[in-house]
């Protein structure tokens, strides 16, 4: 995306990476935290932000989709138009 941040693509790829692993959305996970659980934050590898999403495909984990430039709400609108493409 134009004029994002040069993290972003760092940032996509482990939104993607947690959403896979975890089975979940990286949403469901965030909220987890905001809600005060907070065991995600000394996972390794894990990153509790909106924007990520596991590709399933007849029940099983394919693979996933994480998003990162814009706001973790908008990442996420983006990953779910990824989704969408793929069917």
């Amino acid at each position: 995306m134009d004029d994002t941040q040069s993290a972003s693509p760092v940032i996509a790829i482990e939104k993607a990476r947690s959403a896979a692993m975890f089975r979940r959305s990286t949403r469901v996970m965030e909220d987890t935290v905001n809600k005060g659980r907070v065991a995600f934050l000394g996972i390794p590898l894990a990153t509790p932000i909106t924007g990520g999403l596991p590709i399933v495909i007849g029940g099983k984990i394919a693979g996933a989709i994480g998003v990162s430039g814009v706001t973790s709400d908008q990442d996420e609108q983006v990953a779910k138009a990824g989704l969408e493409g793929l069917k």
